[in-house]
């Protein structure tokens, strides 16, 4: 790719997301880099001042709390990483706040949990929620609950990666900027001087994952591979991605026009918001296992019939996610039922003029357990609901 395309590209997202890594951040004692959160927020308001919405995902809370507590090791424990957490977050957004105003841009906290972008009704409240905040022309600065969220703390997102990537996908076409402590990905490790730079990946092939080399450190959870994770999820739903040094003090300015000292992740396709949500952040309640000739027709975008279904397992409500799962135990799509797990073991392997007879004479107000409309298949099959043993 050209320079020229590149800031083009670049130039053209109306929303964008960065994340900053913890390493980035913070020093080697765990305080804040006062200098390097000065020269982030400088770049990021360049970009607000000309109309792009900005939404910056930090790192960092953790760290910071480290520092303020004399801790030179991340705590194992996780009350004590909660305890970290809620000291540091503190200490960080009160940084951001002091930068922030002196351009005179509004920022607002907003602390998410995985639950908060799995669950439909709270997706929409955060979306929803981002647009006005940036009608008023604020920046959301995004960070894990790690406080409160026991789950989210101990298995994360990715050292906020994914977070960055799902919040990025909020929104249509966005770009989101992953800021670390390397150039970007490496044909190597980084570290050996025969390793060269990924200026582009137009497509994701397996063989990404191959170039991987972690790097361990005290302070930070996330390492390439959750960045790789990410820039699938970003560019599969239509936006591009771009990870690049942290450290250099211009890395935003110079990224906007036309720096090539990064790698550039191009956008693979365009989603709605809704199968956006469907592919990467619902979480199935149940699932239903479909004879082959159903699932043939769910390949070929028809709706689910409950003559298809051989079995409903687990418990799930009106209007809840599904998975829909072949007989070989394989997930190919997910869904939103039309009826609860306790009525689809009623109709299932009925037909449409059987249905209000399987429902003890009621009205059936379907005839498909799940519409083609709201159903979204699947990239990669995984195995569901089958012994392992």
């Amino acid at each position: 790719m050209s320079a020229f395309n590149r800031s083009e590209l670049v130039n053209s997202a109306k929303y964008l997301v960065v994340k900053v890594g913890t390493n980035v951040l913070t020093r080697q004692d765990g305080s804040l880099n006062a200098e390097r959160i000065r020269n982030l927020v400088e770049g990021l308001c360049d970009a607000h001042d000309r109309g792009v919405n900005v939404t910056l995902v930090s790192s960092g809370a953790v760290g910071a709390g480290m520092g303020r507590l004399g801790m030179t090791k991340r705590p194992k424990f996780l009350p004590e990483l909660q305890a970290a957490a809620a000291i540091g977050q503190g200490a960080l957004i009160r940084q951001y706040e002091e930068e922030f105003d002196k351009r005179g841009v509004v920022i607002a906290q907003a602390l998410l949990t995985a639950t908060d972008l799995s669950e439909r009704r709270r997706y929409i409240n955060v979306r929803n929620t981002f647009y006005s905040l940036f009608h008023f022309g604020a920046v959301p600065i995004v960070n894990e609950n790690d406080a409160v969220s026991a789950a989210e703390i101990a298995l994360t997102f990715g050292d906020n990666d994914r977070l960055a990537a799902l919040v990025a996908n909020l929104f249509p076409q966005s770009l989101l900027i992953l800021l670390t402590d390397v150039d970007g990905l490496y044909d190597g490790d980084p570290a050996l001087p025969e390793s060269k730079l990924v200026p582009v990946v137009e497509e994701w092939t397996p063989d990404l994952m191959e170039m991987v080399a972690e790097k361990k450190s005290s302070r930070s959870k996330g390492g390439m591979s959750s960045k790789l994770k990410a820039a699938r999820i970003v560019t599969n739903s239509g936006g591009s991605m771009i990870i690049a040094n942290g450290e250099r003090p211009d890395v935003l300015r110079d990224i906007f026009q036309g720096d090539d000292r990064c790698t550039f992740f191009m956008p693979q396709r365009q989603l709605q918001a809704r199968l956006r949500w469907f592919k990467h952040l619902s979480s199935p309640q149940g699932f239903v296992v479909v004879d082959s000739g159903a699932a043939e027709a769910i390949l070929n975008n028809k709706s689910l019939l409950p003559i298809g279904v051989i079995a409903s397992v687990g418990s799930f409500k009106k209007g809840d996610v599904v998975s829909i799962v072949d007989v070989n135990h394989r997930e190919i799509a997910r869904g939103l039922s039309n009826y609860s797990s306790k009525d689809a073991e009623k109709i299932a392997r009925k037909r449409s003029g059987e249905l209000a007879k399987a429902l003890d004479n009621q009205r059936a107000p379907y005839e498909e357990l799940i519409h083609c409309d709201n159903i979204f298949l699947v990239d990669e099959y995984q195995d569901v609901g089958k012994s392992k043993g």
